[in-house]
């Protein structure tokens, strides 16, 4: 299992190191040159001396692997540099900033993402070809085909304008909070359900049910405590790395909702080429599919014992 572990712990270095570099790289394949992009942005008149001015305070002059291997310690050190859009604040700070409202957003969707998911995937395992399963199998198909954005105005124009019931936009209050949780919580509740169900219906035959049954456990206790549990686990993957899904599937729902997080951060950052966020907005979501996986991977060797004994033999 240690070395199992360790593997996987090398992997993810690897693995973190090519997104780095795609990172870093991708400001370099960009035909603009990010001297003349910074002068344009602060609106200074971008002339051959004051860009090359720029080149050298930026480090743009020194040859490309140079400039990765700074980029890349100063990263690691949480020094991404400085916003091109704003000067006077570090990219660390400006995503210091952000990050907790998109947290937020991210931490209250997936609790309603679990609330949802497991109950109907679990309901609709049971009553498989009952109008329940009928309903949520629609649901599910249609959820699927239904863009976030559309969704978004929907419930925007029904309980912000037709009702006054929640508001539109901002962040200041819970209440702000609602409805973009909800949109995008529904991009992804329709995977989840299709997961648990799948499993479900995976497992109704499987010696452990039969077995539970057979010593007259309660039908509830079998759907609840046995399949269920088996359920999550092969869904483990799936759920582990839906909070970081959600915090990558924040850029258009925090627009929309005029929320300052992460998402509106990087969306904003792309359209005044600012470089700098855009390189450390690209680390920091990489960053986090990947530890998380390595968490997930983790996890699955402690619960699952045929990973442990995989991790012995190998």
């Amino acid at each position: 299992m240690a070395k199992y572990i360790i593997q996987r712990l090398l992997s993810a270095m690897v693995t973190l190191f090519f997104v780095s570099f795609i990172a870093f790289a991708l400001v370099n394949i960009i035909p603009a040159d990010p001297a003349e992009v910074a002068l344009r942005v602060n609106d200074t008149t971008p002339s051959p001396e004051a860009i090359e001015e720029i080149r050298q305070k930026l480090g743009l002059d020194r040859p490309f692997l140079v400039r990765y291997g700074h980029w890349l310690g100063a990263s690691l050190q949480g020094d991404f540099g400085v916003s091109y859009t704003n000067t006077n604040r570090s990219v660390f700070d400006e995503l210091a900033r952000s990050f907790p409202y998109t947290l937020k957003l991210a931490s209250l969707s997936l609790v309603f993402l679990i609330c949802v998911s497991i109950p109907i995937g679990v309901l609709s395992a049971v009553h498989k070809d009952h109008w329940f399963d009928r309903v949520v199998r629609l649901f599910i198909f249609a959820s699927t085909a239904m863009p976030n954005f559309w969704l978004a105005f929907i419930l925007i124009w029904f309980f912000s304008i037709y009702m006054y019931w929640l508001p539109s936009s901002g962040a200041s209050t819970f209440r702000h909070f609602i409805l973009p949780s909800v949109t995008l919580c529904m991009a992804y509740v329709a995977t989840y359900i299709r997961l648990i169900r799948n499993s479900m219906l995976e497992s109704m035959n499987d010696n452990y049910v039969i077995y539970a049954r057979a010593r007259g456990i309660s039908e509830t206790r079998v759907v609840w405590k046995h399949l269920l549990k088996n359920s999550l686990q092969t869904s483990m993957t799936a759920l582990g790395i839906g909070i970081v899904r959600l915090i990558a599937g924040t850029v258009v729902i925090e627009s929309i909702f005029a929320i300052p997080g992460l998402g509106r951060l990087a969306l904003s950052a792309i359209f005044n080429r600012d470089y700098p966020i855009i390189q450390a907005y690209i680390l920091v979501m990489g960053s986090l599919f990947v530890l998380s996986n390595l968490v997930i991977d983790i996890l699955h060797t402690v619960v699952d014992p045929r990973l442990k004994s995989k991790g012995k033999h190998s």
